[in-house]
């Protein structure tokens, strides 16, 4: 098998670890939900090694993962998780959780199911940190986005591109308060909430 590789990743990289770099730099444990390729985890683990990187994701990426992780070699990132948001998440307590380009793909009961897991697993004055791409009051930010989430929907109608309002009214109902939403490249957002 060869690495999977997203360019989506590769495009966004940079510009998300500029935000995490301050965004975590008093965290220690980061657990990072839907590691998809692998590609984030080995670039952000090897720019802020005060972080012990806990990837996760459906079994069924664990080897392209493992690929990334083995040619990094990195003594702060962790094998990948079994983590469903269907189940029970395989983890104690962390100081963060970290997710990208997930919000969309899955059902809208997948997020609030993601938010019971952080409830349960983020540790008080955690951070949460959400990537991705986001209405606002129903609307799209880009046509490019609107085109998106209409390509989405066709492919499987419980996904798509979700309200900010909603997202937010899931964290306070799990005792999170918005801390920073930060407008990045290709019509993307990074929410950034802490656990009060």
């Amino acid at each position: 098998m060869t690495k999977p590789f997203s360019q989506a990743c590769e495009n966004n990289k940079t510009p998300i670890l500029e935000q995490l770099k301050d965004v975590l730099k008093n965290t220690k444990t980061v657990l990072e939900v839907g590691s998809g390729t692998g590609q984030h985890s080995v670039f952000f683990a090897e720019q802020l090694p005060h972080l012990q990187w806990h990837t996760s994701d459906r079994a069924i990426n664990h080897e392209g993962i493992n690929l990334w992780h083995r040619e990094a070699n990195l003594t702060n990132l962790h094998a990948p998780l079994e983590l469903d948001l269907n189940n029970e998440w395989p983890v104690d307590k962390v100081d963060a959780i970290y997710t990208a380009n997930t919000f969309h793909i899955v059902s809208w009961q997948l997020v609030e199911r993601f938010f019971d897991g952080v409830k349960r697993h983020l540790n008080s004055d955690g951070m949460l940190c959400i990537y991705g791409p986001f209405k606002y009051q129903g609307e799209f930010t880009s046509p490019s986005n609107d085109d998106f989430s209409a390509f989405l929907t066709e492919r499987d109608p419980l996904s798509g591109i979700r309200d900010f309002e909603a997202v937010e009214q899931l964290a306070k109902q799990a005792g999170l308060t918005l801390i920073s939403d930060t407008a990045m490249p290709a019509n993307n957002q990074l929410l950034v909430f802490k656990r009060q």
